[in-house]
């Protein structure tokens, strides 16, 4: 590989919200912390000079993408690695993906209406739901045979039952890592479509697709589900740069885009951030070969759980993931309750994972682990969960 990510940087005493909010949440002094969708690698060397040289120039005033070059790095990165062919005026930028949804929650539905997630999911999508006072459906994924599934069924009766005006898709999904296929997606959409429901679909996690799958944007598995979709991206999961708070919207359909601009502007955010503008393009620019490298060092540090599980805690189930860097671990067979189950791997295997009920539904007895990082830091946590479990 061009790029190595076996460097270890200390990342404590950085303001990091996954290292030094810690001793806050109760965590012990030495936890090693693999739970927020937060990697410990560098971005890109490219985005890293980009970012310097616009420090250098000294001046941070209210910035825009006034020129083309903006658009045309996210058009072509589109393009290459999804077929997709995007048209300059789809674009709005904000300064997240949670905040793009839930700018869509208010803009597609009203107070009181019904919005539809997919449990267990992202856990700011049902805070998000709550939050904007709309009335939150579940329909559970069904866990079957080592791999998640969904039912199509309660999918269909849960959105006329509950009438349900705004579906959340998740794709690829986390945290149980399953990347829907282009059968599975045209299956959703076709119902949202017989009952006149919008979609929101955070592809966030959309580069990260492991060999053997595919992601498919939702909106362009058919051509009827442009009208009806909003597609949340960015490049802060994939070149982790989260911090620098950018993210692209793209609204096809004329109405939904004019609706989402409108309650975009009630925020009062107008102008995005210059640093996550510059290191956007940069990435999606000169990004490539880089992500390549990344997930071939995902895949191994994917291989190195696996096999530690299956030698040394064959208890603890690996569900496979097909993308994203977060893995869903099935700890049940243990029997242990979440919070006994909580306090053995916070306190005595000193890791900070997140809990699994905190994805809803179907969360009991999971715990989600974050594989980004170094091998050396996920080879010392497993052998702290390994020595922790032992003693049960």
């Amino acid at each position: 590989m061009a790029y190595s990510f076996d460097k270890i940087i200390d990342r404590r005493g950085t303001d990091s919200l996954k290292y030094d909010l810690a001793a806050r949440r109760g965590m012990p002094g030495n936890v090693i912390p693999l739970w927020v969708a937060d990697m410990d690698f560098p971005s890109p060397p490219e985005v890293l000079e980009a970012l310097v040289e616009k420090s250098r120039h000294g001046i941070f005033g209210y910035s825009d993408t006034i020129s083309d070059d903006y658009f045309n790095a996210l058009a072509d990165w589109y393009s290459n690695r999804f077929g997709w062919q995007l048209s300059p005026k789809w674009l709005v930028k904000t300064p997240g993906v949670v905040f793009a949804i839930c700018t869509a929650i208010r803009a597609l539905t009203d107070e009181g209406d019904a919005v539809l997630i997919q449990e267990p999911v992202y856990y700011p999508f049902a805070g998000s739901v709550r939050a904007n006072d709309r009335k939150l459906v579940v329909n559970e994924l069904v866990y079957r045979d080592g791999r998640y599934s969904i039912d199509f069924a309660d999918f269909e009766e849960k959105i006329e039952k509950n009438r349900v005006k705004l579906f959340i898709l998740c794709s690829p999904h986390n945290p149980v890592g399953r990347v829907w296929t282009k059968e599975e997606l045209a299956a959703m959409g076709e119902i949202c479509l017989k009952y006149g429901v919008k979609v929101v679909a955070d592809e966030i996690h959309e580069d990260f697709v492991y060999p053997g799958y595919r992601h498919h944007v939702f909106e362009t598995v058919m051509p009827e589900f442009a009208d009806i979709t909003i597609t949340c991206t960015g490049p802060t999961k994939t070149f982790n740069m989260a911090g620098l708070q950018i993210s692209n919207v793209f609204i096809s359909n004329t109405d939904l885009r004019k609706r989402f601009k409108q309650e975009l502007e009630r925020t009062g955010y107008s102008q995005p951030n210059i640093m996550g503008l510059v290191a956007c393009r940069a990435a999606y620019r000169h990004g490539a070969k880089w992500l390549d490298d990344l997930i071939s060092y995902l895949v191994s540090n994917l291989d190195l759980l696996r096999d530690f599980l299956r030698k040394e805690l064959p208890f603890i189930r690996l569900v496979e993931p097909e993308g994203t860097y977060l893995v869903w671990l099935d700890f049940r067979a243990l029997g242990l309750p979440d919070k006994e189950l909580n306090e053995l791997i916070v306190h005595k295997a000193g890791l900070w994972l997140n809990s699994g009920p905190m994805f809803g539904a179907g969360g009991e007895g999971y715990q989600r682990i974050n594989i980004g990082c170094p091998a050396a830091i996920l080879q010392e946590a497993l052998e702290r969960l390994k020595k922790a479990f032992n003693k049960v």
